[in-house]
């Protein structure tokens, strides 16, 4: 029977274009926006409380307390964002498997450690071999979202620890002046006025964010760079039934648009958020 879904003839005809943007794969692909877009979702949040914990640290009056902080921004900011999202894989993998290792296995008698091998039980292996796919699936998908949050919650810490510096000191004496203690001096002073300063940084990051999910490929994420090489690649007849030649670019291309869209969006929300929060303050993006 006659298929114009699978004849090199009609190759880019409409009929044929129907046929190949609705396979499997194709419904992968457009799943793989999802997956951006929920990785956004939930590693912003995410990323401000690491944040907001780094800087409360970064500030605190105790030495040790403040050395953590300063540490956690120093340590992530100063080092190559993909060197750190590889590390934090592995890390974070291998760190669940050891305790639920100690926590399982308490009678293993050999070492963890064997070489260059990282051995547990099999009780203890994250996921487990006899889960379904899914589940592989979504540890993946939890480890890379718990790796930017870690990363991109020190750009954050160091944001936010710039901008409760910026608040003016008058205010945070006047409060204690009052009689206030230091914890209402924190939140009730400090923390509402240090987001009108913290949000152009706080902005830069997330358009920052944006960016990096692409990082999502190397973490051996399915998203949308690694559907757009797969799909793009010159397909031979004789391995697919919908052969074409090379389209990566045009792949690509409609992958640049989507950034460029949602950045744009991204923009024009921030800016009426910031004319929102800085609305009748002494700022510079104050609003009469």
């Amino acid at each position: 029977m006659f298929s114009f879904c699978s004849d090199p003839s009609l190759l880019t005809s409409l009929p044929w274009l129907s046929c190949y943007l609705t396979t499997g794969k194709h419904l992968l692909f457009y799943q793989s926006f999802a997956t951006v877009l929920i990785l956004l979702a939930v590693t912003a949040p995410t990323a401000l409380v690491f944040g907001f914990g780094g800087a409360t640290l970064a500030r605190a009056r105790l030495l040790p307390l403040r050395l953590v902080g300063k540490t956690y921004i120093s340590a992530v900011r100063g080092v190559p964002d993909i060197a750190f999202f590889l590390f934090f894989v592995i890390a974070l993998d291998q760190g669940f498997e050891w305790l639920r290792h100690q926590a399982l296995c308490p009678d293993w008698n050999e070492p963890i450690r064997q070489g260059n091998d990282f051995v547990v039980c099999a009780a203890a292996k994250l996921p487990l071999g006899s889960a379904p796919q899914y589940v592989h699936e979504i540890y993946g998908f939890f480890t890379a979202v718990l790796t930017f949050a870690i990363v991109f919650g020190a750009f954050a810490a160091n944001v936010l620890y710039g901008a409760m510096r910026a608040v003016p000191h008058a205010q945070i004496e006047t409060a204690q002046a009052y009689g206030m203690r230091p914890a209402q001096v924190f939140w009730r002073i400090l923390v509402p006025q240090m987001w009108v300063y913290a949000l152009p940084g706080l902005s830069n990051l997330w358009m920052v964010l944006i960016k990096a999910t692409p990082l999502l490929f190397l973490l051996g994420v399915e998203d949308v760079v690694y559907w757009a090489r797969e799909l793009g690649g010159t397909k031979q007849a004789k391995f697919s039934d919908y052969p074409h030649g090379d389209w990566r670019m045009q792949y690509f291309l409609f992958l640049l648009v989507f950034y460029l869209a949602f950045t744009k969006l991204s923009e024009v929300v921030l800016e009426r958020v910031m004319l929102r929060l800085t609305h009748g303050q002494g700022t510079l993006g104050a609003q009469s």
